[in-house]
């Protein structure tokens, strides 16, 4: 109503008052010009470092690209080429097969770890930074350590010799054996992390629905299945994702434990183009190699991504 109209005899609205705000804050001349100077040593490290080599990349994946001599544009052909490669295939193989173990394990360990270190038990700080310590341990010590395990003669083969009188399998010479142990080094090595995002989702779960599902009669199986397992769902998806990624990418376990061997059992896909760029110096074929294997990663992702809408649960 606008201000002076009649409300009643001699009564009259008010206009409203506007309390006074914070001013907007004017832009100056010269801010984008800062902001761009501040920024630049950011945007110049990507562009270099990480733009341009992977430009680059796709770039070579499409030439005849050796160390030294001319470049030959060759289109297609070093996909074709891989594709028909029975080396190739067998380290694609070899990279699945290490998902499709490697995975399942990781994840039931660290939930199994996370779920038994929920409850406040004694110990149970010092128990996560245990489990946490091969996270942040060098590669190459694990290695050295696990090598010494396997090994004939090692701690496995001693004690299988002490028990039974009869030598252990060759771990890391004997095929079907090779890829086993790489998988079993690689649990170790990893589950820590997993186990400490598990043990956030876990903490985080409001007491009354524990309460609540306890005194329904709920025993820890249906406790775990029906109540938290669906609450941790959004760390379970984000752990699967990252663990999935990460396990494609395998190359310092296998190619420190065992060479990629016996003959090509455990050799991986990061593992052939790192042969094939810097061992035969093909860097067009170890670009085309790398680029399967990212349309690979982003596919799988991909269909996590579109399947999580069914079973990720984020209603607390």
């Amino acid at each position: 109503m606008p201000s002076g109209t009649l409300l009643g005899p001699g009564r009259r609205t008010r206009a409203p008052v506007r309390l006074p705000g914070p001013a907007a804050p004017r832009r100056r001349r010269g801010d984008g010009r800062a902001a761009a100077f501040f920024a630049s040593p950011s945007l110049i490290g990507l562009t270099l470092f990480t733009l341009f080599p992977i430009v680059m990349s796709l770039v070579i994946a499409f030439f005849k690209w050796p160390a030294a001599g001319p470049h030959e544009f060759t289109g297609i052909s070093n996909f074709t080429r891989l594709l028909n490669d029975p080396v190739f295939r067998r380290a694609l193989f070899n990279t699945v097969l290490f998902v499709v173990l490697y995975l399942p394990l990781n994840l039931v360990v660290s939930v199994g770890l996370a779920v038994w270190l929920t409850p406040r038990i004694r110990g149970q700080r010092l128990l996560r930074v245990l489990f946490f310590l091969p996270v942040v341990t060098p590669m190459v010590a694990n290695v050295i350590v696990w090598r010494l395990i396997y090994q004939p003669d090692g701690l496995i083969d001693g004690t299988v010799k002490a028990v039974t009188g009869s030598h252990a399998p060759n771990f890391l010479g004997e095929r079907g054996w090779a890829m086993a142990a790489v998988v079993a080094m690689s649990v170790w090595q990893g589950f820590g992390y997993n186990m400490l995002v598990f043990s956030a989702a876990l903490d985080a779960i409001p007491q009354q629905l524990v309460d609540a599902a306890q005194i329904d009669g709920a025993g820890p199986w249906r406790m775990f299945l029906r109540i938290k397992l669906p609450l941790i769902s959004p760390a379970l998806f984000f752990a699967t994702t990252m663990t999935l990624i990460t396990s494609f990418q395998v190359f310092t376990q296998p190619f420190l434990l065992t060479g990629g061997g016996p003959g090509t059992d455990t050799e991986t896909l990061m593992m052939f183009v790192y042969n094939q760029g810097f061992s035969v110096f093909q860097f067009g074929l170890a670009s085309a190699a790398a680029w399967i294997l990212f349309v690979l990663i982003l596919g799988v992702t991909a269909v996590q991504f579109v399947g999580q809408r069914r079973w990720v649960n984020y209603d607390v």
